[in-house]
């Protein structure tokens, strides 16, 4: 098409040249546009913590706007370079003059004081929001396989009903919160959701466990899209989950128990 459209304005201008008779005169036709790869919402990789922070940002394996439709640029934007990088930074702040700067994010969680609410928060902000962007992918969705499959099918009855009880556990959390898929003690699936920034790792957990699945649904995560529909954007987000990085977190996780 961008061809026709050349070769068209070729001609026109090759007609508009012609100075009485036959002579022409030499038209310029500039170069077509360079196609980038730069998006609106600016490089993911550019998103640093303050300098001298212990925990960094993981960085996304996708641009701000390849999840869309499901999940629009601007979104993606301002949940990880504003709402995540402000977990880091207040993170780092509480850990890197303590003995917990040179702990895991997953050790600092399981031995966690529960009643250090601004550890708590941050702590949990930070590893969510690391697992919540690496389970999303742009060409992703479909059905999982693998080992993941066959505990789905065996231990929750099938995908179909995972996919629901996702669903139920996201629409019936009040309040801003995380659905999540886990893996228990006893190498079993479960399916529930904490309040806020908590996770299945904090020793409060209801149920505790390692998550290879994370939902957010607080409403900085789909408000622009879908404002109070958080049905719609619990629907949506099935199409950008990326299974196999799931199904690797599980494998992950049986083999540590």
């Amino acid at each position: 098409m961008k061809k026709a459209l050349v070769s068209a304005s070729f001609l026109f201008i090759l007609l508009l040249s012609c100075r009485g008779g036959n002579d022409l005169e030499e038209v310029q036709i500039p170069d077509p546009e360079i196609e980038t790869t730069q998006t609106a919402y600016g490089n993911p990789a550019e998103v640093k913590v303050s300098e001298g922070g212990t925990f960094k940002m993981k960085g996304l394996k996708y641009a701000y706007d390849d999840l869309q439709p499901h999940i629009d640029g601007r979104t993606m934007q301002l949940h990880y370079a504003k709402h995540h990088l402000n977990y880091a930074n207040k993170l780092n702040k509480e850990v890197d003059t303590t003995n917990l700067a040179t702990q895991s994010i997953e050790d600092i969680l399981r031995n966690l004081n529960v009643n250090n609410k601004s550890l708590r928060n941050n702590a949990g902000g930070y590893y969510n929001h690391n697992l919540f962007f690496e389970i999303l992918g742009p060409k992703a969705g479909g059905t999982p396989s693998g080992a993941l499959a066959e505990a789905i099918s065996s231990e929750l009855g099938s995908f179909d009903a995972l996919q629901t009880q996702l669903t139920e556990a996201g629409n019936s959390l009040f309040g801003s919160g995380w659905v999540w898929l886990v893996v228990k003690s006893d190498g079993k699936l479960a399916v529930t959701s904490t309040s806020n920034q908590d996770n299945p790792l904090m020793p409060n957990a209801e149920v505790r466990g390692t998550p290879i699945l994370a939902i957010d649904v607080w409403e900085h995560a789909y408000y622009l899209s879908y404002q109070n529909k958080r049905n719609d954007y619990l629907t949506a987000i099935f199409n950008v989950i990326d299974w196999k990085v799931v199904n690797d977190k599980y494998e992950s996780a049986l083999a540590r128990l």
